[in-house]
């Protein structure tokens, strides 16, 4: 489990391609000071694992589900990531609760300068907007941001100046696509309150607010 407050930007070394996966190699440090081998980092919002690593650099397999879903397949040496490693009890949470799976990908559509902020709006699928609320949370690439305007079609948030400067989100340009994930919450709720195809369907009662009105209720 993330928060979605990135530690540090990391820098791509390499990128393997294979027939279906990926293993990347990613240059940081922060996050490397307390990792061990197997340990889940976030890059760009989906949770990896370090399958190797030294004081300087993470390598972390790709697997093909993870490269249909992401944007990390499209990375190249050079290329800036955004980093945190998984939360520990008793940290603050700062954030919002982020599992780095990520939901689908968006493209950056505007970016606009409002004084001190930077809004950004993103495409998305009608299928992932869904979640997506005014006022509600969402991770970008990893980054925990507050939902500005949302429609079926797109949605914007709003970057303060050391948000921009510390993630990727201040360096990319129009056009340019980012993972999104999506607030965990709404996908729970909505599964709670969906009706199983294999259960008979309910009875009515047949208690209605006429009755309860009649009934002094």
């Amino acid at each position: 489990m993330f928060t979605g407050l990135v530690e540090e930007l990391g820098k791509v070394k390499t990128i393997e391609k294979g027939a279906k996966s990926v293993r990347i190699t990613i240059a940081a440090k922060k996050v490397l000071e307390d990792v061990k081998l197997g340990d889940s980092i976030a890059v760009n919002g989906t949770c990896l694992t370090a399958v190797d690593f030294d004081s300087t650099y993470f390598t972390a397999d790709v697997m093909p589900e993870t490269v249909n879903k992401t944007v990390l397949a499209h990375l190249r040496p050079g290329d800036l990531v955004n980093l945190e490693r998984t939360l520990r009890l008793g940290d603050r949470f700062g954030g919002h609760m982020v599992s780095g799976h990520v939901d689908s990908v968006g493209k950056i559509i505007a970016k606009d300068q409002n004084d001190i902020a930077i809004i950004v709006k993103i495409s998305v699928t009608p299928e992932t907007s869904r979640y997506i609320i005014k006022k509600g949370s969402i991770a970008i690439d990893g980054i925990s941001l507050t939902v500005v305007e949302a429609t079926d079609t797109w949605f914007s948030v709003s970057l303060i100046p050391h948000t921009a400067k510390m993630t990727t989100l201040g360096y990319k340009r129009v056009g340019d696509s980012v993972n999104l994930e999506t607030d965990i919450i709404g996908k729970y709720v909505e599964k709670l309150l969906m009706p199983k195809s294999s259960e008979p369907t309910p009875q009515k009662s047949g208690i209605t607010m006429d009755f309860l009105a009649q009934h002094g209720f």
